[in-house]
């Protein structure tokens, strides 16, 4: 596959080498960076059946393979993209599919590990939509999710995302997400918060992703997700599960913030391992359970998902 010229800032690949175990090659990391991402979709189960999906597309030549964290989605290559791209294909516009990055369905996957069936959820950073389609196909389009998202014109993609997806569980907020904790406090059985985040997993796709990168960013965009984390903490119910992910690489946006909120609320904090999630996670687990996902692992996006529950309720925000 060829590669494309990705920019990677000295400060970059110095914080990189200190993140990565030494189970993993450096020189592989810069060489999966350098290649173009894979394309991959994810069946919407509200419009149709995996089989019957497969079978629709049979005819086409489309090459399928099977993304082990999630039976809907597959990693997909087609000839004909040229004359009709994936996204304008009549089965994409219909919502019989989402065109999402395999790393990207992690976080619902680990949102609904153990049988867990959560009746009220929160994305609380939807846009734009993948993850929000997902949780709605995974509760059958029952119980109720709020989609929030503080971009205004985020929430336009949000709103046609799932209206073509064929939701019909799913209320659209508009608000900073530190709003949620004061205002909604133990309201929800499951939150995701798909953290705002430097972006640093995003090169396969966008080759000038850390072109404003720098050390100093990475320390602002986290005490921003310490905020949001604290917001959705107080907002979920005793008992509940709320998974943590972003699409960026450093520990201080990921395995810190994550460990910030255990050290201030301790034994609140129950961490729960993904290392069962599915076949070779334990290969990006971290010591805490976490999955740090480096793009050579699995030859995708570079992603984090942590999950953790709260184990007793908290005094409200002020």
């Amino acid at each position: 596959m060829a590669q494309h010229a990705v920019y990677f800032p000295d400060a970059f690949l110095t914080q990189m080498r200190e993140a990565m175990p030494s189970t993993l090659s450096f020189d592989e990391f810069i060489s999966a960076c350098q290649r173009p991402l894979r394309r991959s979709i994810r069946i919407n189960t509200l419009k149709i059946s995996v089989a019957d999906f497969l079978a629709l597309i049979a005819p086409y030549g489309w090459s399928l393979t099977p993304i082990p964290w999630c039976h809907e989605g597959f990693w997909i290559e087609r000839d004909d993209e040229e004359a009709l791209p994936l996204g304008s294909t009549a089965e994409h516009l219909s919502g019989l599919f989402y065109i999402q990055e395999a790393s990207s369905m992690l976080p619902v996957a680990a949102l609904f590990a153990d049988d867990n069936h959560p009746q009220r959820v929160m994305d609380m950073a939807a846009a734009p939509g993948s993850k929000t389609t997902q949780i709605a196909a995974r509760m059958g389009n029952r119980g109720a999710i709020l989609a929030n998202e503080f971009s205004a014109s985020r929430v336009k993609v949000l709103h046609a995302n799932i209206s073509r997806c064929g939701i019909a569980n799913t209320a659209l907020t508009h608000f900073d997400g530190r709003v949620f904790g004061a205002a909604l406090p133990e309201m929800f059985d499951a939150i995701l918060l798909d953290a705002p985040c430097s972006g640093e997993g995003v090169v396969r796709k966008d080759p000038d992703a850390l072109k404003n990168w720098s050390p100093e960013s990475n320390l602002d965009i986290a005490a921003t997700q310490r905020e949001l984390l604290d917001s959705a903490f107080h907002a979920l119910r005793p008992g509940g599960t709320l998974v943590y992910s972003t699409c960026t690489l450093n520990r201080q946006e990921n395995e810190a913030v994550c460990l910030w909120l255990k050290e201030t609320y301790a034994d609140a904090v129950e961490f729960l391992p993904l290392g069962d999630l599915f076949p070779d996670a334990d290969r990006a687990l971290t010591p805490e359970g976490f999955l740090h996902v480096f793009p050579q692992i699995y030859d995708c996006e570079g992603f984090f998902v942590a999950r953790l529950r709260k184990m007793s309720s908290l005094p409200a925000m002020p």
